[in-house]
């Protein structure tokens, strides 16, 4: 049985509130375990104290998660996938984004191989106050030498912290990578029912992650999975097959289905991420365009529905953006807005004589405006009003933007308008014009309503800015 609520994680808690773990109250604890920002270890009484061994072994069996969680890599640049308690986002959150792994080759020049590394590695892309990022290598082995793939992998570890996945069927190969990379704890891809026994091996001997793969066929992953977890290789990753294109890529959906729905319902057998491969629509398509497209659209698919890590080839912008997004929107937790903090913020280089302008304090809100403004080489100061995350619009009917607290983010930001702007005007948004009358009368500056869309700014302030006497 699993728990949920911080109520229910408080009842095994020494309930002393000593402060040990940085939280006022075990309450205040609990409800942190309760989302993952903080571990039974940080409760120092419970993982110290004898009395409490058998409250803190249960807590830990009642917070594990459904799906297995497996780290692959070491250091910052570590990967967690899995780790997952439901089937919809709606109901809690998904936790560990999917992992996305480019591949390169053993049988790539050492320039090329190299730039292509640098190109995964650097990619990023700037959304919503961060920056959308990939996650891994993939190093595959087509020239089945160990001997290339080993210097293969050895270049890629040169030239990247990032995480590994070693692809071959070929065990020898497989242990090539390793002796080179085995410190990094690279993934390795891919046990089957031909090299099991000789996979298996080297996973324990190496003690590193494996993928154990059946090709539309769930009973034989199933019991590769458990043969593997009986024999204590519990960080396993399954991959179903994934065929991209017709009845095949249904049948695929199907199974990221069954497998996952049998996991989060009690299945310890099948209970472990699982992995796509989106790279196969190079396979099924001559020409790049498709193959690329369909690249993308079998990603975009299996990180909406259970890919915990993919491996992909194209690395042209127009493929990567739309899962990076989807990646990214997927993965936002559902119970919490974006937000950014409330402040008062530097848009350019503005002076006394600059605009004063407000918005909430909700991400896509805030970066929508700032960008706007700052794109147009408009220098001002953009007041990001608490607004628990909520757009304008809804703030202003839900009462979240007010007068009253226009006022106080100033105040609490330090910012005195008759002392920082000549002007001594506040600029709201068109969507919050109600607010005019209450905003001049708590803070006693003239207020003159902006366009309802921030993208009008800089034809608004062509018109209207310096304001008139």
């Amino acid at each position: 049985m699993k728990i949920n609520s911080p109520l229910e994680a408080y009842k095994f808690l020494p309930g002393t509130n000593c402060g040990e773990c940085g939280e006022t109250s075990c309450m205040a604890f609990a409800s942190h375990l309760i989302d993952r920002s903080l571990k039974t270890t940080d409760c120092t009484p419970l993982v110290s104290e004898e009395k409490y061994k058998k409250k803190y072994d249960e807590l830990e069996a009642l917070l594990a998660p459904e799906i297995r969680e497996v780290v692959i890599g070491v250091g910052e640049k570590a990967v967690s996938i899995g780790g997952d308690d439901v089937l919809h986002r709606h109901k809690l959150t998904f936790f560990n984004k999917t992992a996305f792994a480019y591949d390169v080759w053993d049988t790539m020049d050492e320039k090329d191989l190299v730039e292509r590394v640098n190109k995964i590695q650097d990619f990023k892309k700037f959304y919503v106050g961060d920056f959308l990022t990939l996650d891994m290598i993939a190093v595959r082995s087509v020239s089945d030498d160990p001997a290339k793939f080993a210097a293969a992998v050895k270049k890629v570890m040169e030239t990247t912290e990032f995480p590994m996945v070693l692809c071959s069927f070929n065990p020898e190969v497989l242990k090539a990578g390793l002796e080179v990379a085995a410190e990094k704890r690279p993934l390795l891809y891919a046990a089957n029912k031909d090299n099991w026994q000789e996979v298996a091996a080297l996973a324990q001997e190496y003690n590193v992650p494996v993928t154990v793969f059946a090709p539309n066929d769930l009973d034989m992953l199933k019991s590769l999975a458990k043969t593997f977890s009986e024999n204590g290789i519990e960080d396993v990753v399954l991959d179903p097959g994934t065929f991209p294109t017709g009845k095949g890529l249904r049948t695929t959906f199907q199974n990221f289905l069954k497998i996952r729905r049998a996991g989060i319902n009690g299945d310890r057998d099948i209970a472990f991420p699982i992995m796509a491969v989106p790279l196969t629509a190079w396979m099924a398509h001559d020409d790049d365009v498709s193959a690329s497209y369909w690249e993308t659209v079998v990603a975009s698919v299996f990180t909406v529905k259970y890919g915990d890590i993919m491996i992909l080839h194209s690395i042209e912008p127009y493929a990567q953006l739309p899962q990076v997004h989807i990646r990214d929107t997927i993965y936002t937790d559902p119970r919490k807005p974006v937000t950014v903090d409330p402040a008062v913020y530097e848009v350019g280089s503005p002076t006394a004589d600059s605009p004063m302008l407000v918005t909430t304090n909700f991400a896509l809100t805030y970066y929508t405006v700032e960008s706007d403004l700052s794109s147009n080489g408009i220098d001002c100061y953009l007041t990001a009003i608490d607004t628990d995350g909520i757009g304008v619009e809804a703030a202003v009917a839900g009462g979240q933007l007010t007068a009253a607290k226009i006022k106080k983010g100033l105040e609490d930001a330090g910012f005195d308008i008759k002392e920082k702007l000549n002007n001594n005007v506040i600029v709201l948004p068109g969507l919050a014009a109600r607010l005019q009358g209450d905003v001049e009368d708590e803070t006693g500056a003239a207020v003159m309503i902006g366009p309802a869309d921030s993208g009008r700014l800089p034809g608004w302030m062509e018109q209207n800015w310096p304001p008139k006497k």
